[in-house]
């Protein structure tokens, strides 16, 4: 039995019965009040533009606090939904796991101690954090080293054992693998700065002082577990053109192209070949750095023994802090992890089946219709998610009623606020318009595939339900098409008042989005 007991239907069975009281007129799908109508009109004449002809539209408004289907257009048909897939993710991570769910990074040892030698083995532990920095795993050295231990007589063990070993994602392409959207998942990463994009390093490629000369280039963390093979080179004048990309199957970066003398350095971020490898090298080098020896080599993969008692910890953000830069930035590695983590926590195996399945019953007891939809990953960067844009609508409508709503709420993307993570995927679009500030909602982006699913208070205070999913179109961007449609719900009135205008000026036209990647936020991809 659902939790919810047809919510929607209720809602109108009230509406109806609290109008035919009142004597005053019900507004129905076969019966819209005037404003509606107009509504629909203006919907219609934006879907109308040449730049979806020969494309698949479906867009779906809901008055959350009546039920009302103000407009539906398609609403039932599957379509790649891209990362409005992290919708169904996020809320199931909220609900399942718990906002103060937090992932623990610890190091452990069976080993005897005698003075400052410790008879060996030292493991590194991984919980899935993919907020760990560098710098945490030098707070966990210096952990080590403050409670005595010198040397190490055994080997580093990396415990990655948490999740499976399966690292990429099913269906993803296999020209996405060197970009950061598309890093390898594992319970023992590293994150190169503070939007978390675990698996990554940044590449700096900055110009020598004379021409002629290599670029100098660095990593951010600095780690000996890439190799950069730097075929660049530093020119007198002319236009910087730096391409910086990781050769399949192994840890190689290859930095070619040019810079001028002068030029800001160009940097990029850079997924690496089996993470646990990488965070096992920046661990070994901050235990270094506090003069704490390990004599023996690196393994990986192999699981702590029940028996190891620990000596160093780490624990992450709350899952209720991790919502922001997840959603804000639409960080395809966080809601993989989660799916993982999801998995293991309910089912013990963290494995992508695992957490999907429990996905998948999360959002079935919020009334969505799973079988008329499929997800594949967390993210939505596969092109085999397919979710009706109707369906969307009534998770959107019914996750309003649970306690973590307003966490879950302020970490979609806001329109037309310019800070990174307020405004998000969103911060450059709609500004100047009723929807800035107003809009919270995901954003989706995959080349040929546009989606924009959440909320909006219309001009008189009604919170709608929205979902909009674009599918296989060929003009580089239809994102404006999307944000008239959302300023046109932010200047809806039911009673039909003037207000401004209800079809919003043209938005200048978007740069197309490389594959997999939001625009309006991407790194140093211009989008």
């Amino acid at each position: 039995m659902h939790r919810r007991l047809f919510p929607r239907v209720l809602a109108l069975v009230a509406l109806v019965a609290t109008a035919a009281t009142a004597g005053a007129p019900v507004a129905t799908a076969e019966s819209p009040t005037p404003a509606t109508t107009r509504l629909r009109a203006a919907i219609d004449t934006i879907l109308a533009d040449q730049r979806l002809t020969g494309a698949q539209a479906s867009v779906v408004v809901v008055d959350t606090s009546t039920g009302q289907t103000l407009y539906d257009r398609n609403g039932d048909r599957r379509l790649i939904p891209a990362s409005n897939t992290k919708l169904l993710t996020s809320t199931a991570a909220l609900e399942l796991l718990g906002a103060g769910h937090r992932f623990g990074t610890d190091v452990r040892t069976t080993g005897k101690r005698r003075g400052g030698l410790l008879s060996g083995n030292l493991y590194l532990r991984g919980g899935g954090d993919p907020t760990m920095l560098a710098a945490d795993y030098d707070a966990l050295a210096a952990q080590v080293a403050a409670d005595g231990v010198r040397v190490v007589t055994g080997n580093l063990i990396a415990d990655d054992t948490r999740y499976d070993s399966t690292r990429l994602g099913p269906d993803w392409t296999w020209d996405d693998e060197p970009y950061y959207y598309a890093a390898q998942v594992s319970a023992l990463t590293v994150a190169p700065d503070t939007d978390y994009d675990a698996g990554t390093v940044i590449v700096h490629a900055a110009p020598a002082d004379r021409a002629g000369a290599p670029p100098v280039v660095n990593t951010t963390p600095p780690t000996g577990y890439v190799r950069i093979d730097n075929r660049a080179e530093t020119v007198a004048g002319g236009e910087t053109s730096i391409s910086i990309e990781r050769e399949h199957g192994g840890n190689t970066i290859v930095v070619s192209g040019q810079i001028a003398v002068g030029d800001e350095p160009a940097s990029d971020w850079v997924t690496v070949w089996e993470p646990t490898g990488y965070a096992a090298d920046v661990f070994r080098a901050a235990l270094h750095r506090h003069g704490v020896r390990v004599l023996g080599r690196t393994v990986l993969g192999q699981p702590t023994p029940e028996a190891a008692h620990p000596v160093a910890r780490h624990d992450s953000m709350s899952l209720g802090e991790l919502m922001t830069p997840f959603l804000k930035l639409s960080n395809n590695g966080h809601a993989e992890v989660l799916t993982k983590e999801i998995g293991r926590v309910l089912s013990g195996s963290g494995t992508w089946t695992a957490g999907l399945t429990a996905i998948s019953e999360y959002v079935a007891d919020t009334e969505m219709d799973t079988g008329t939809l499929r997800q594949r990953d967390g993210s939505g960067l596969s092109r085999r998610n397919l979710v009706p844009a109707t369906e969307f609508v009534d998770l959107l409508a019914a996750v309003r009623a649970e306690p973590w709503f307003g966490t879950w709420y302020a970490a979609l993307p806001i329109a037309g606020q310019p800070e990174r993570f307020v405004g998000g995927t969103l911060r450059s679009r709609m500004a100047g318009t009723p929807a800035a500030g107003n809009v919270h909602a995901k954003t989706g982006s995959l080349t040929g595939v546009s989606g924009l699913s959440g909320y909006v208070t219309s001009a008189d205070g009604r919170l709608l339900a929205f979902s909009i999913l674009l599918n296989n179109y060929l003009t580089a961007s239809v994102k404006p098409l999307e944000d008239q449609i959302a300023v046109a719900l932010a200047g809806y009135r039911e009673d039909g008042a003037a207000t401004a205008r209800i079809a919003p000026p043209a938005v200048p036209e978007t740069p197309r989005t490389p594959e997999g990647v939001e625009c309006s936020w991407v790194k140093p991809i211009t989008c």
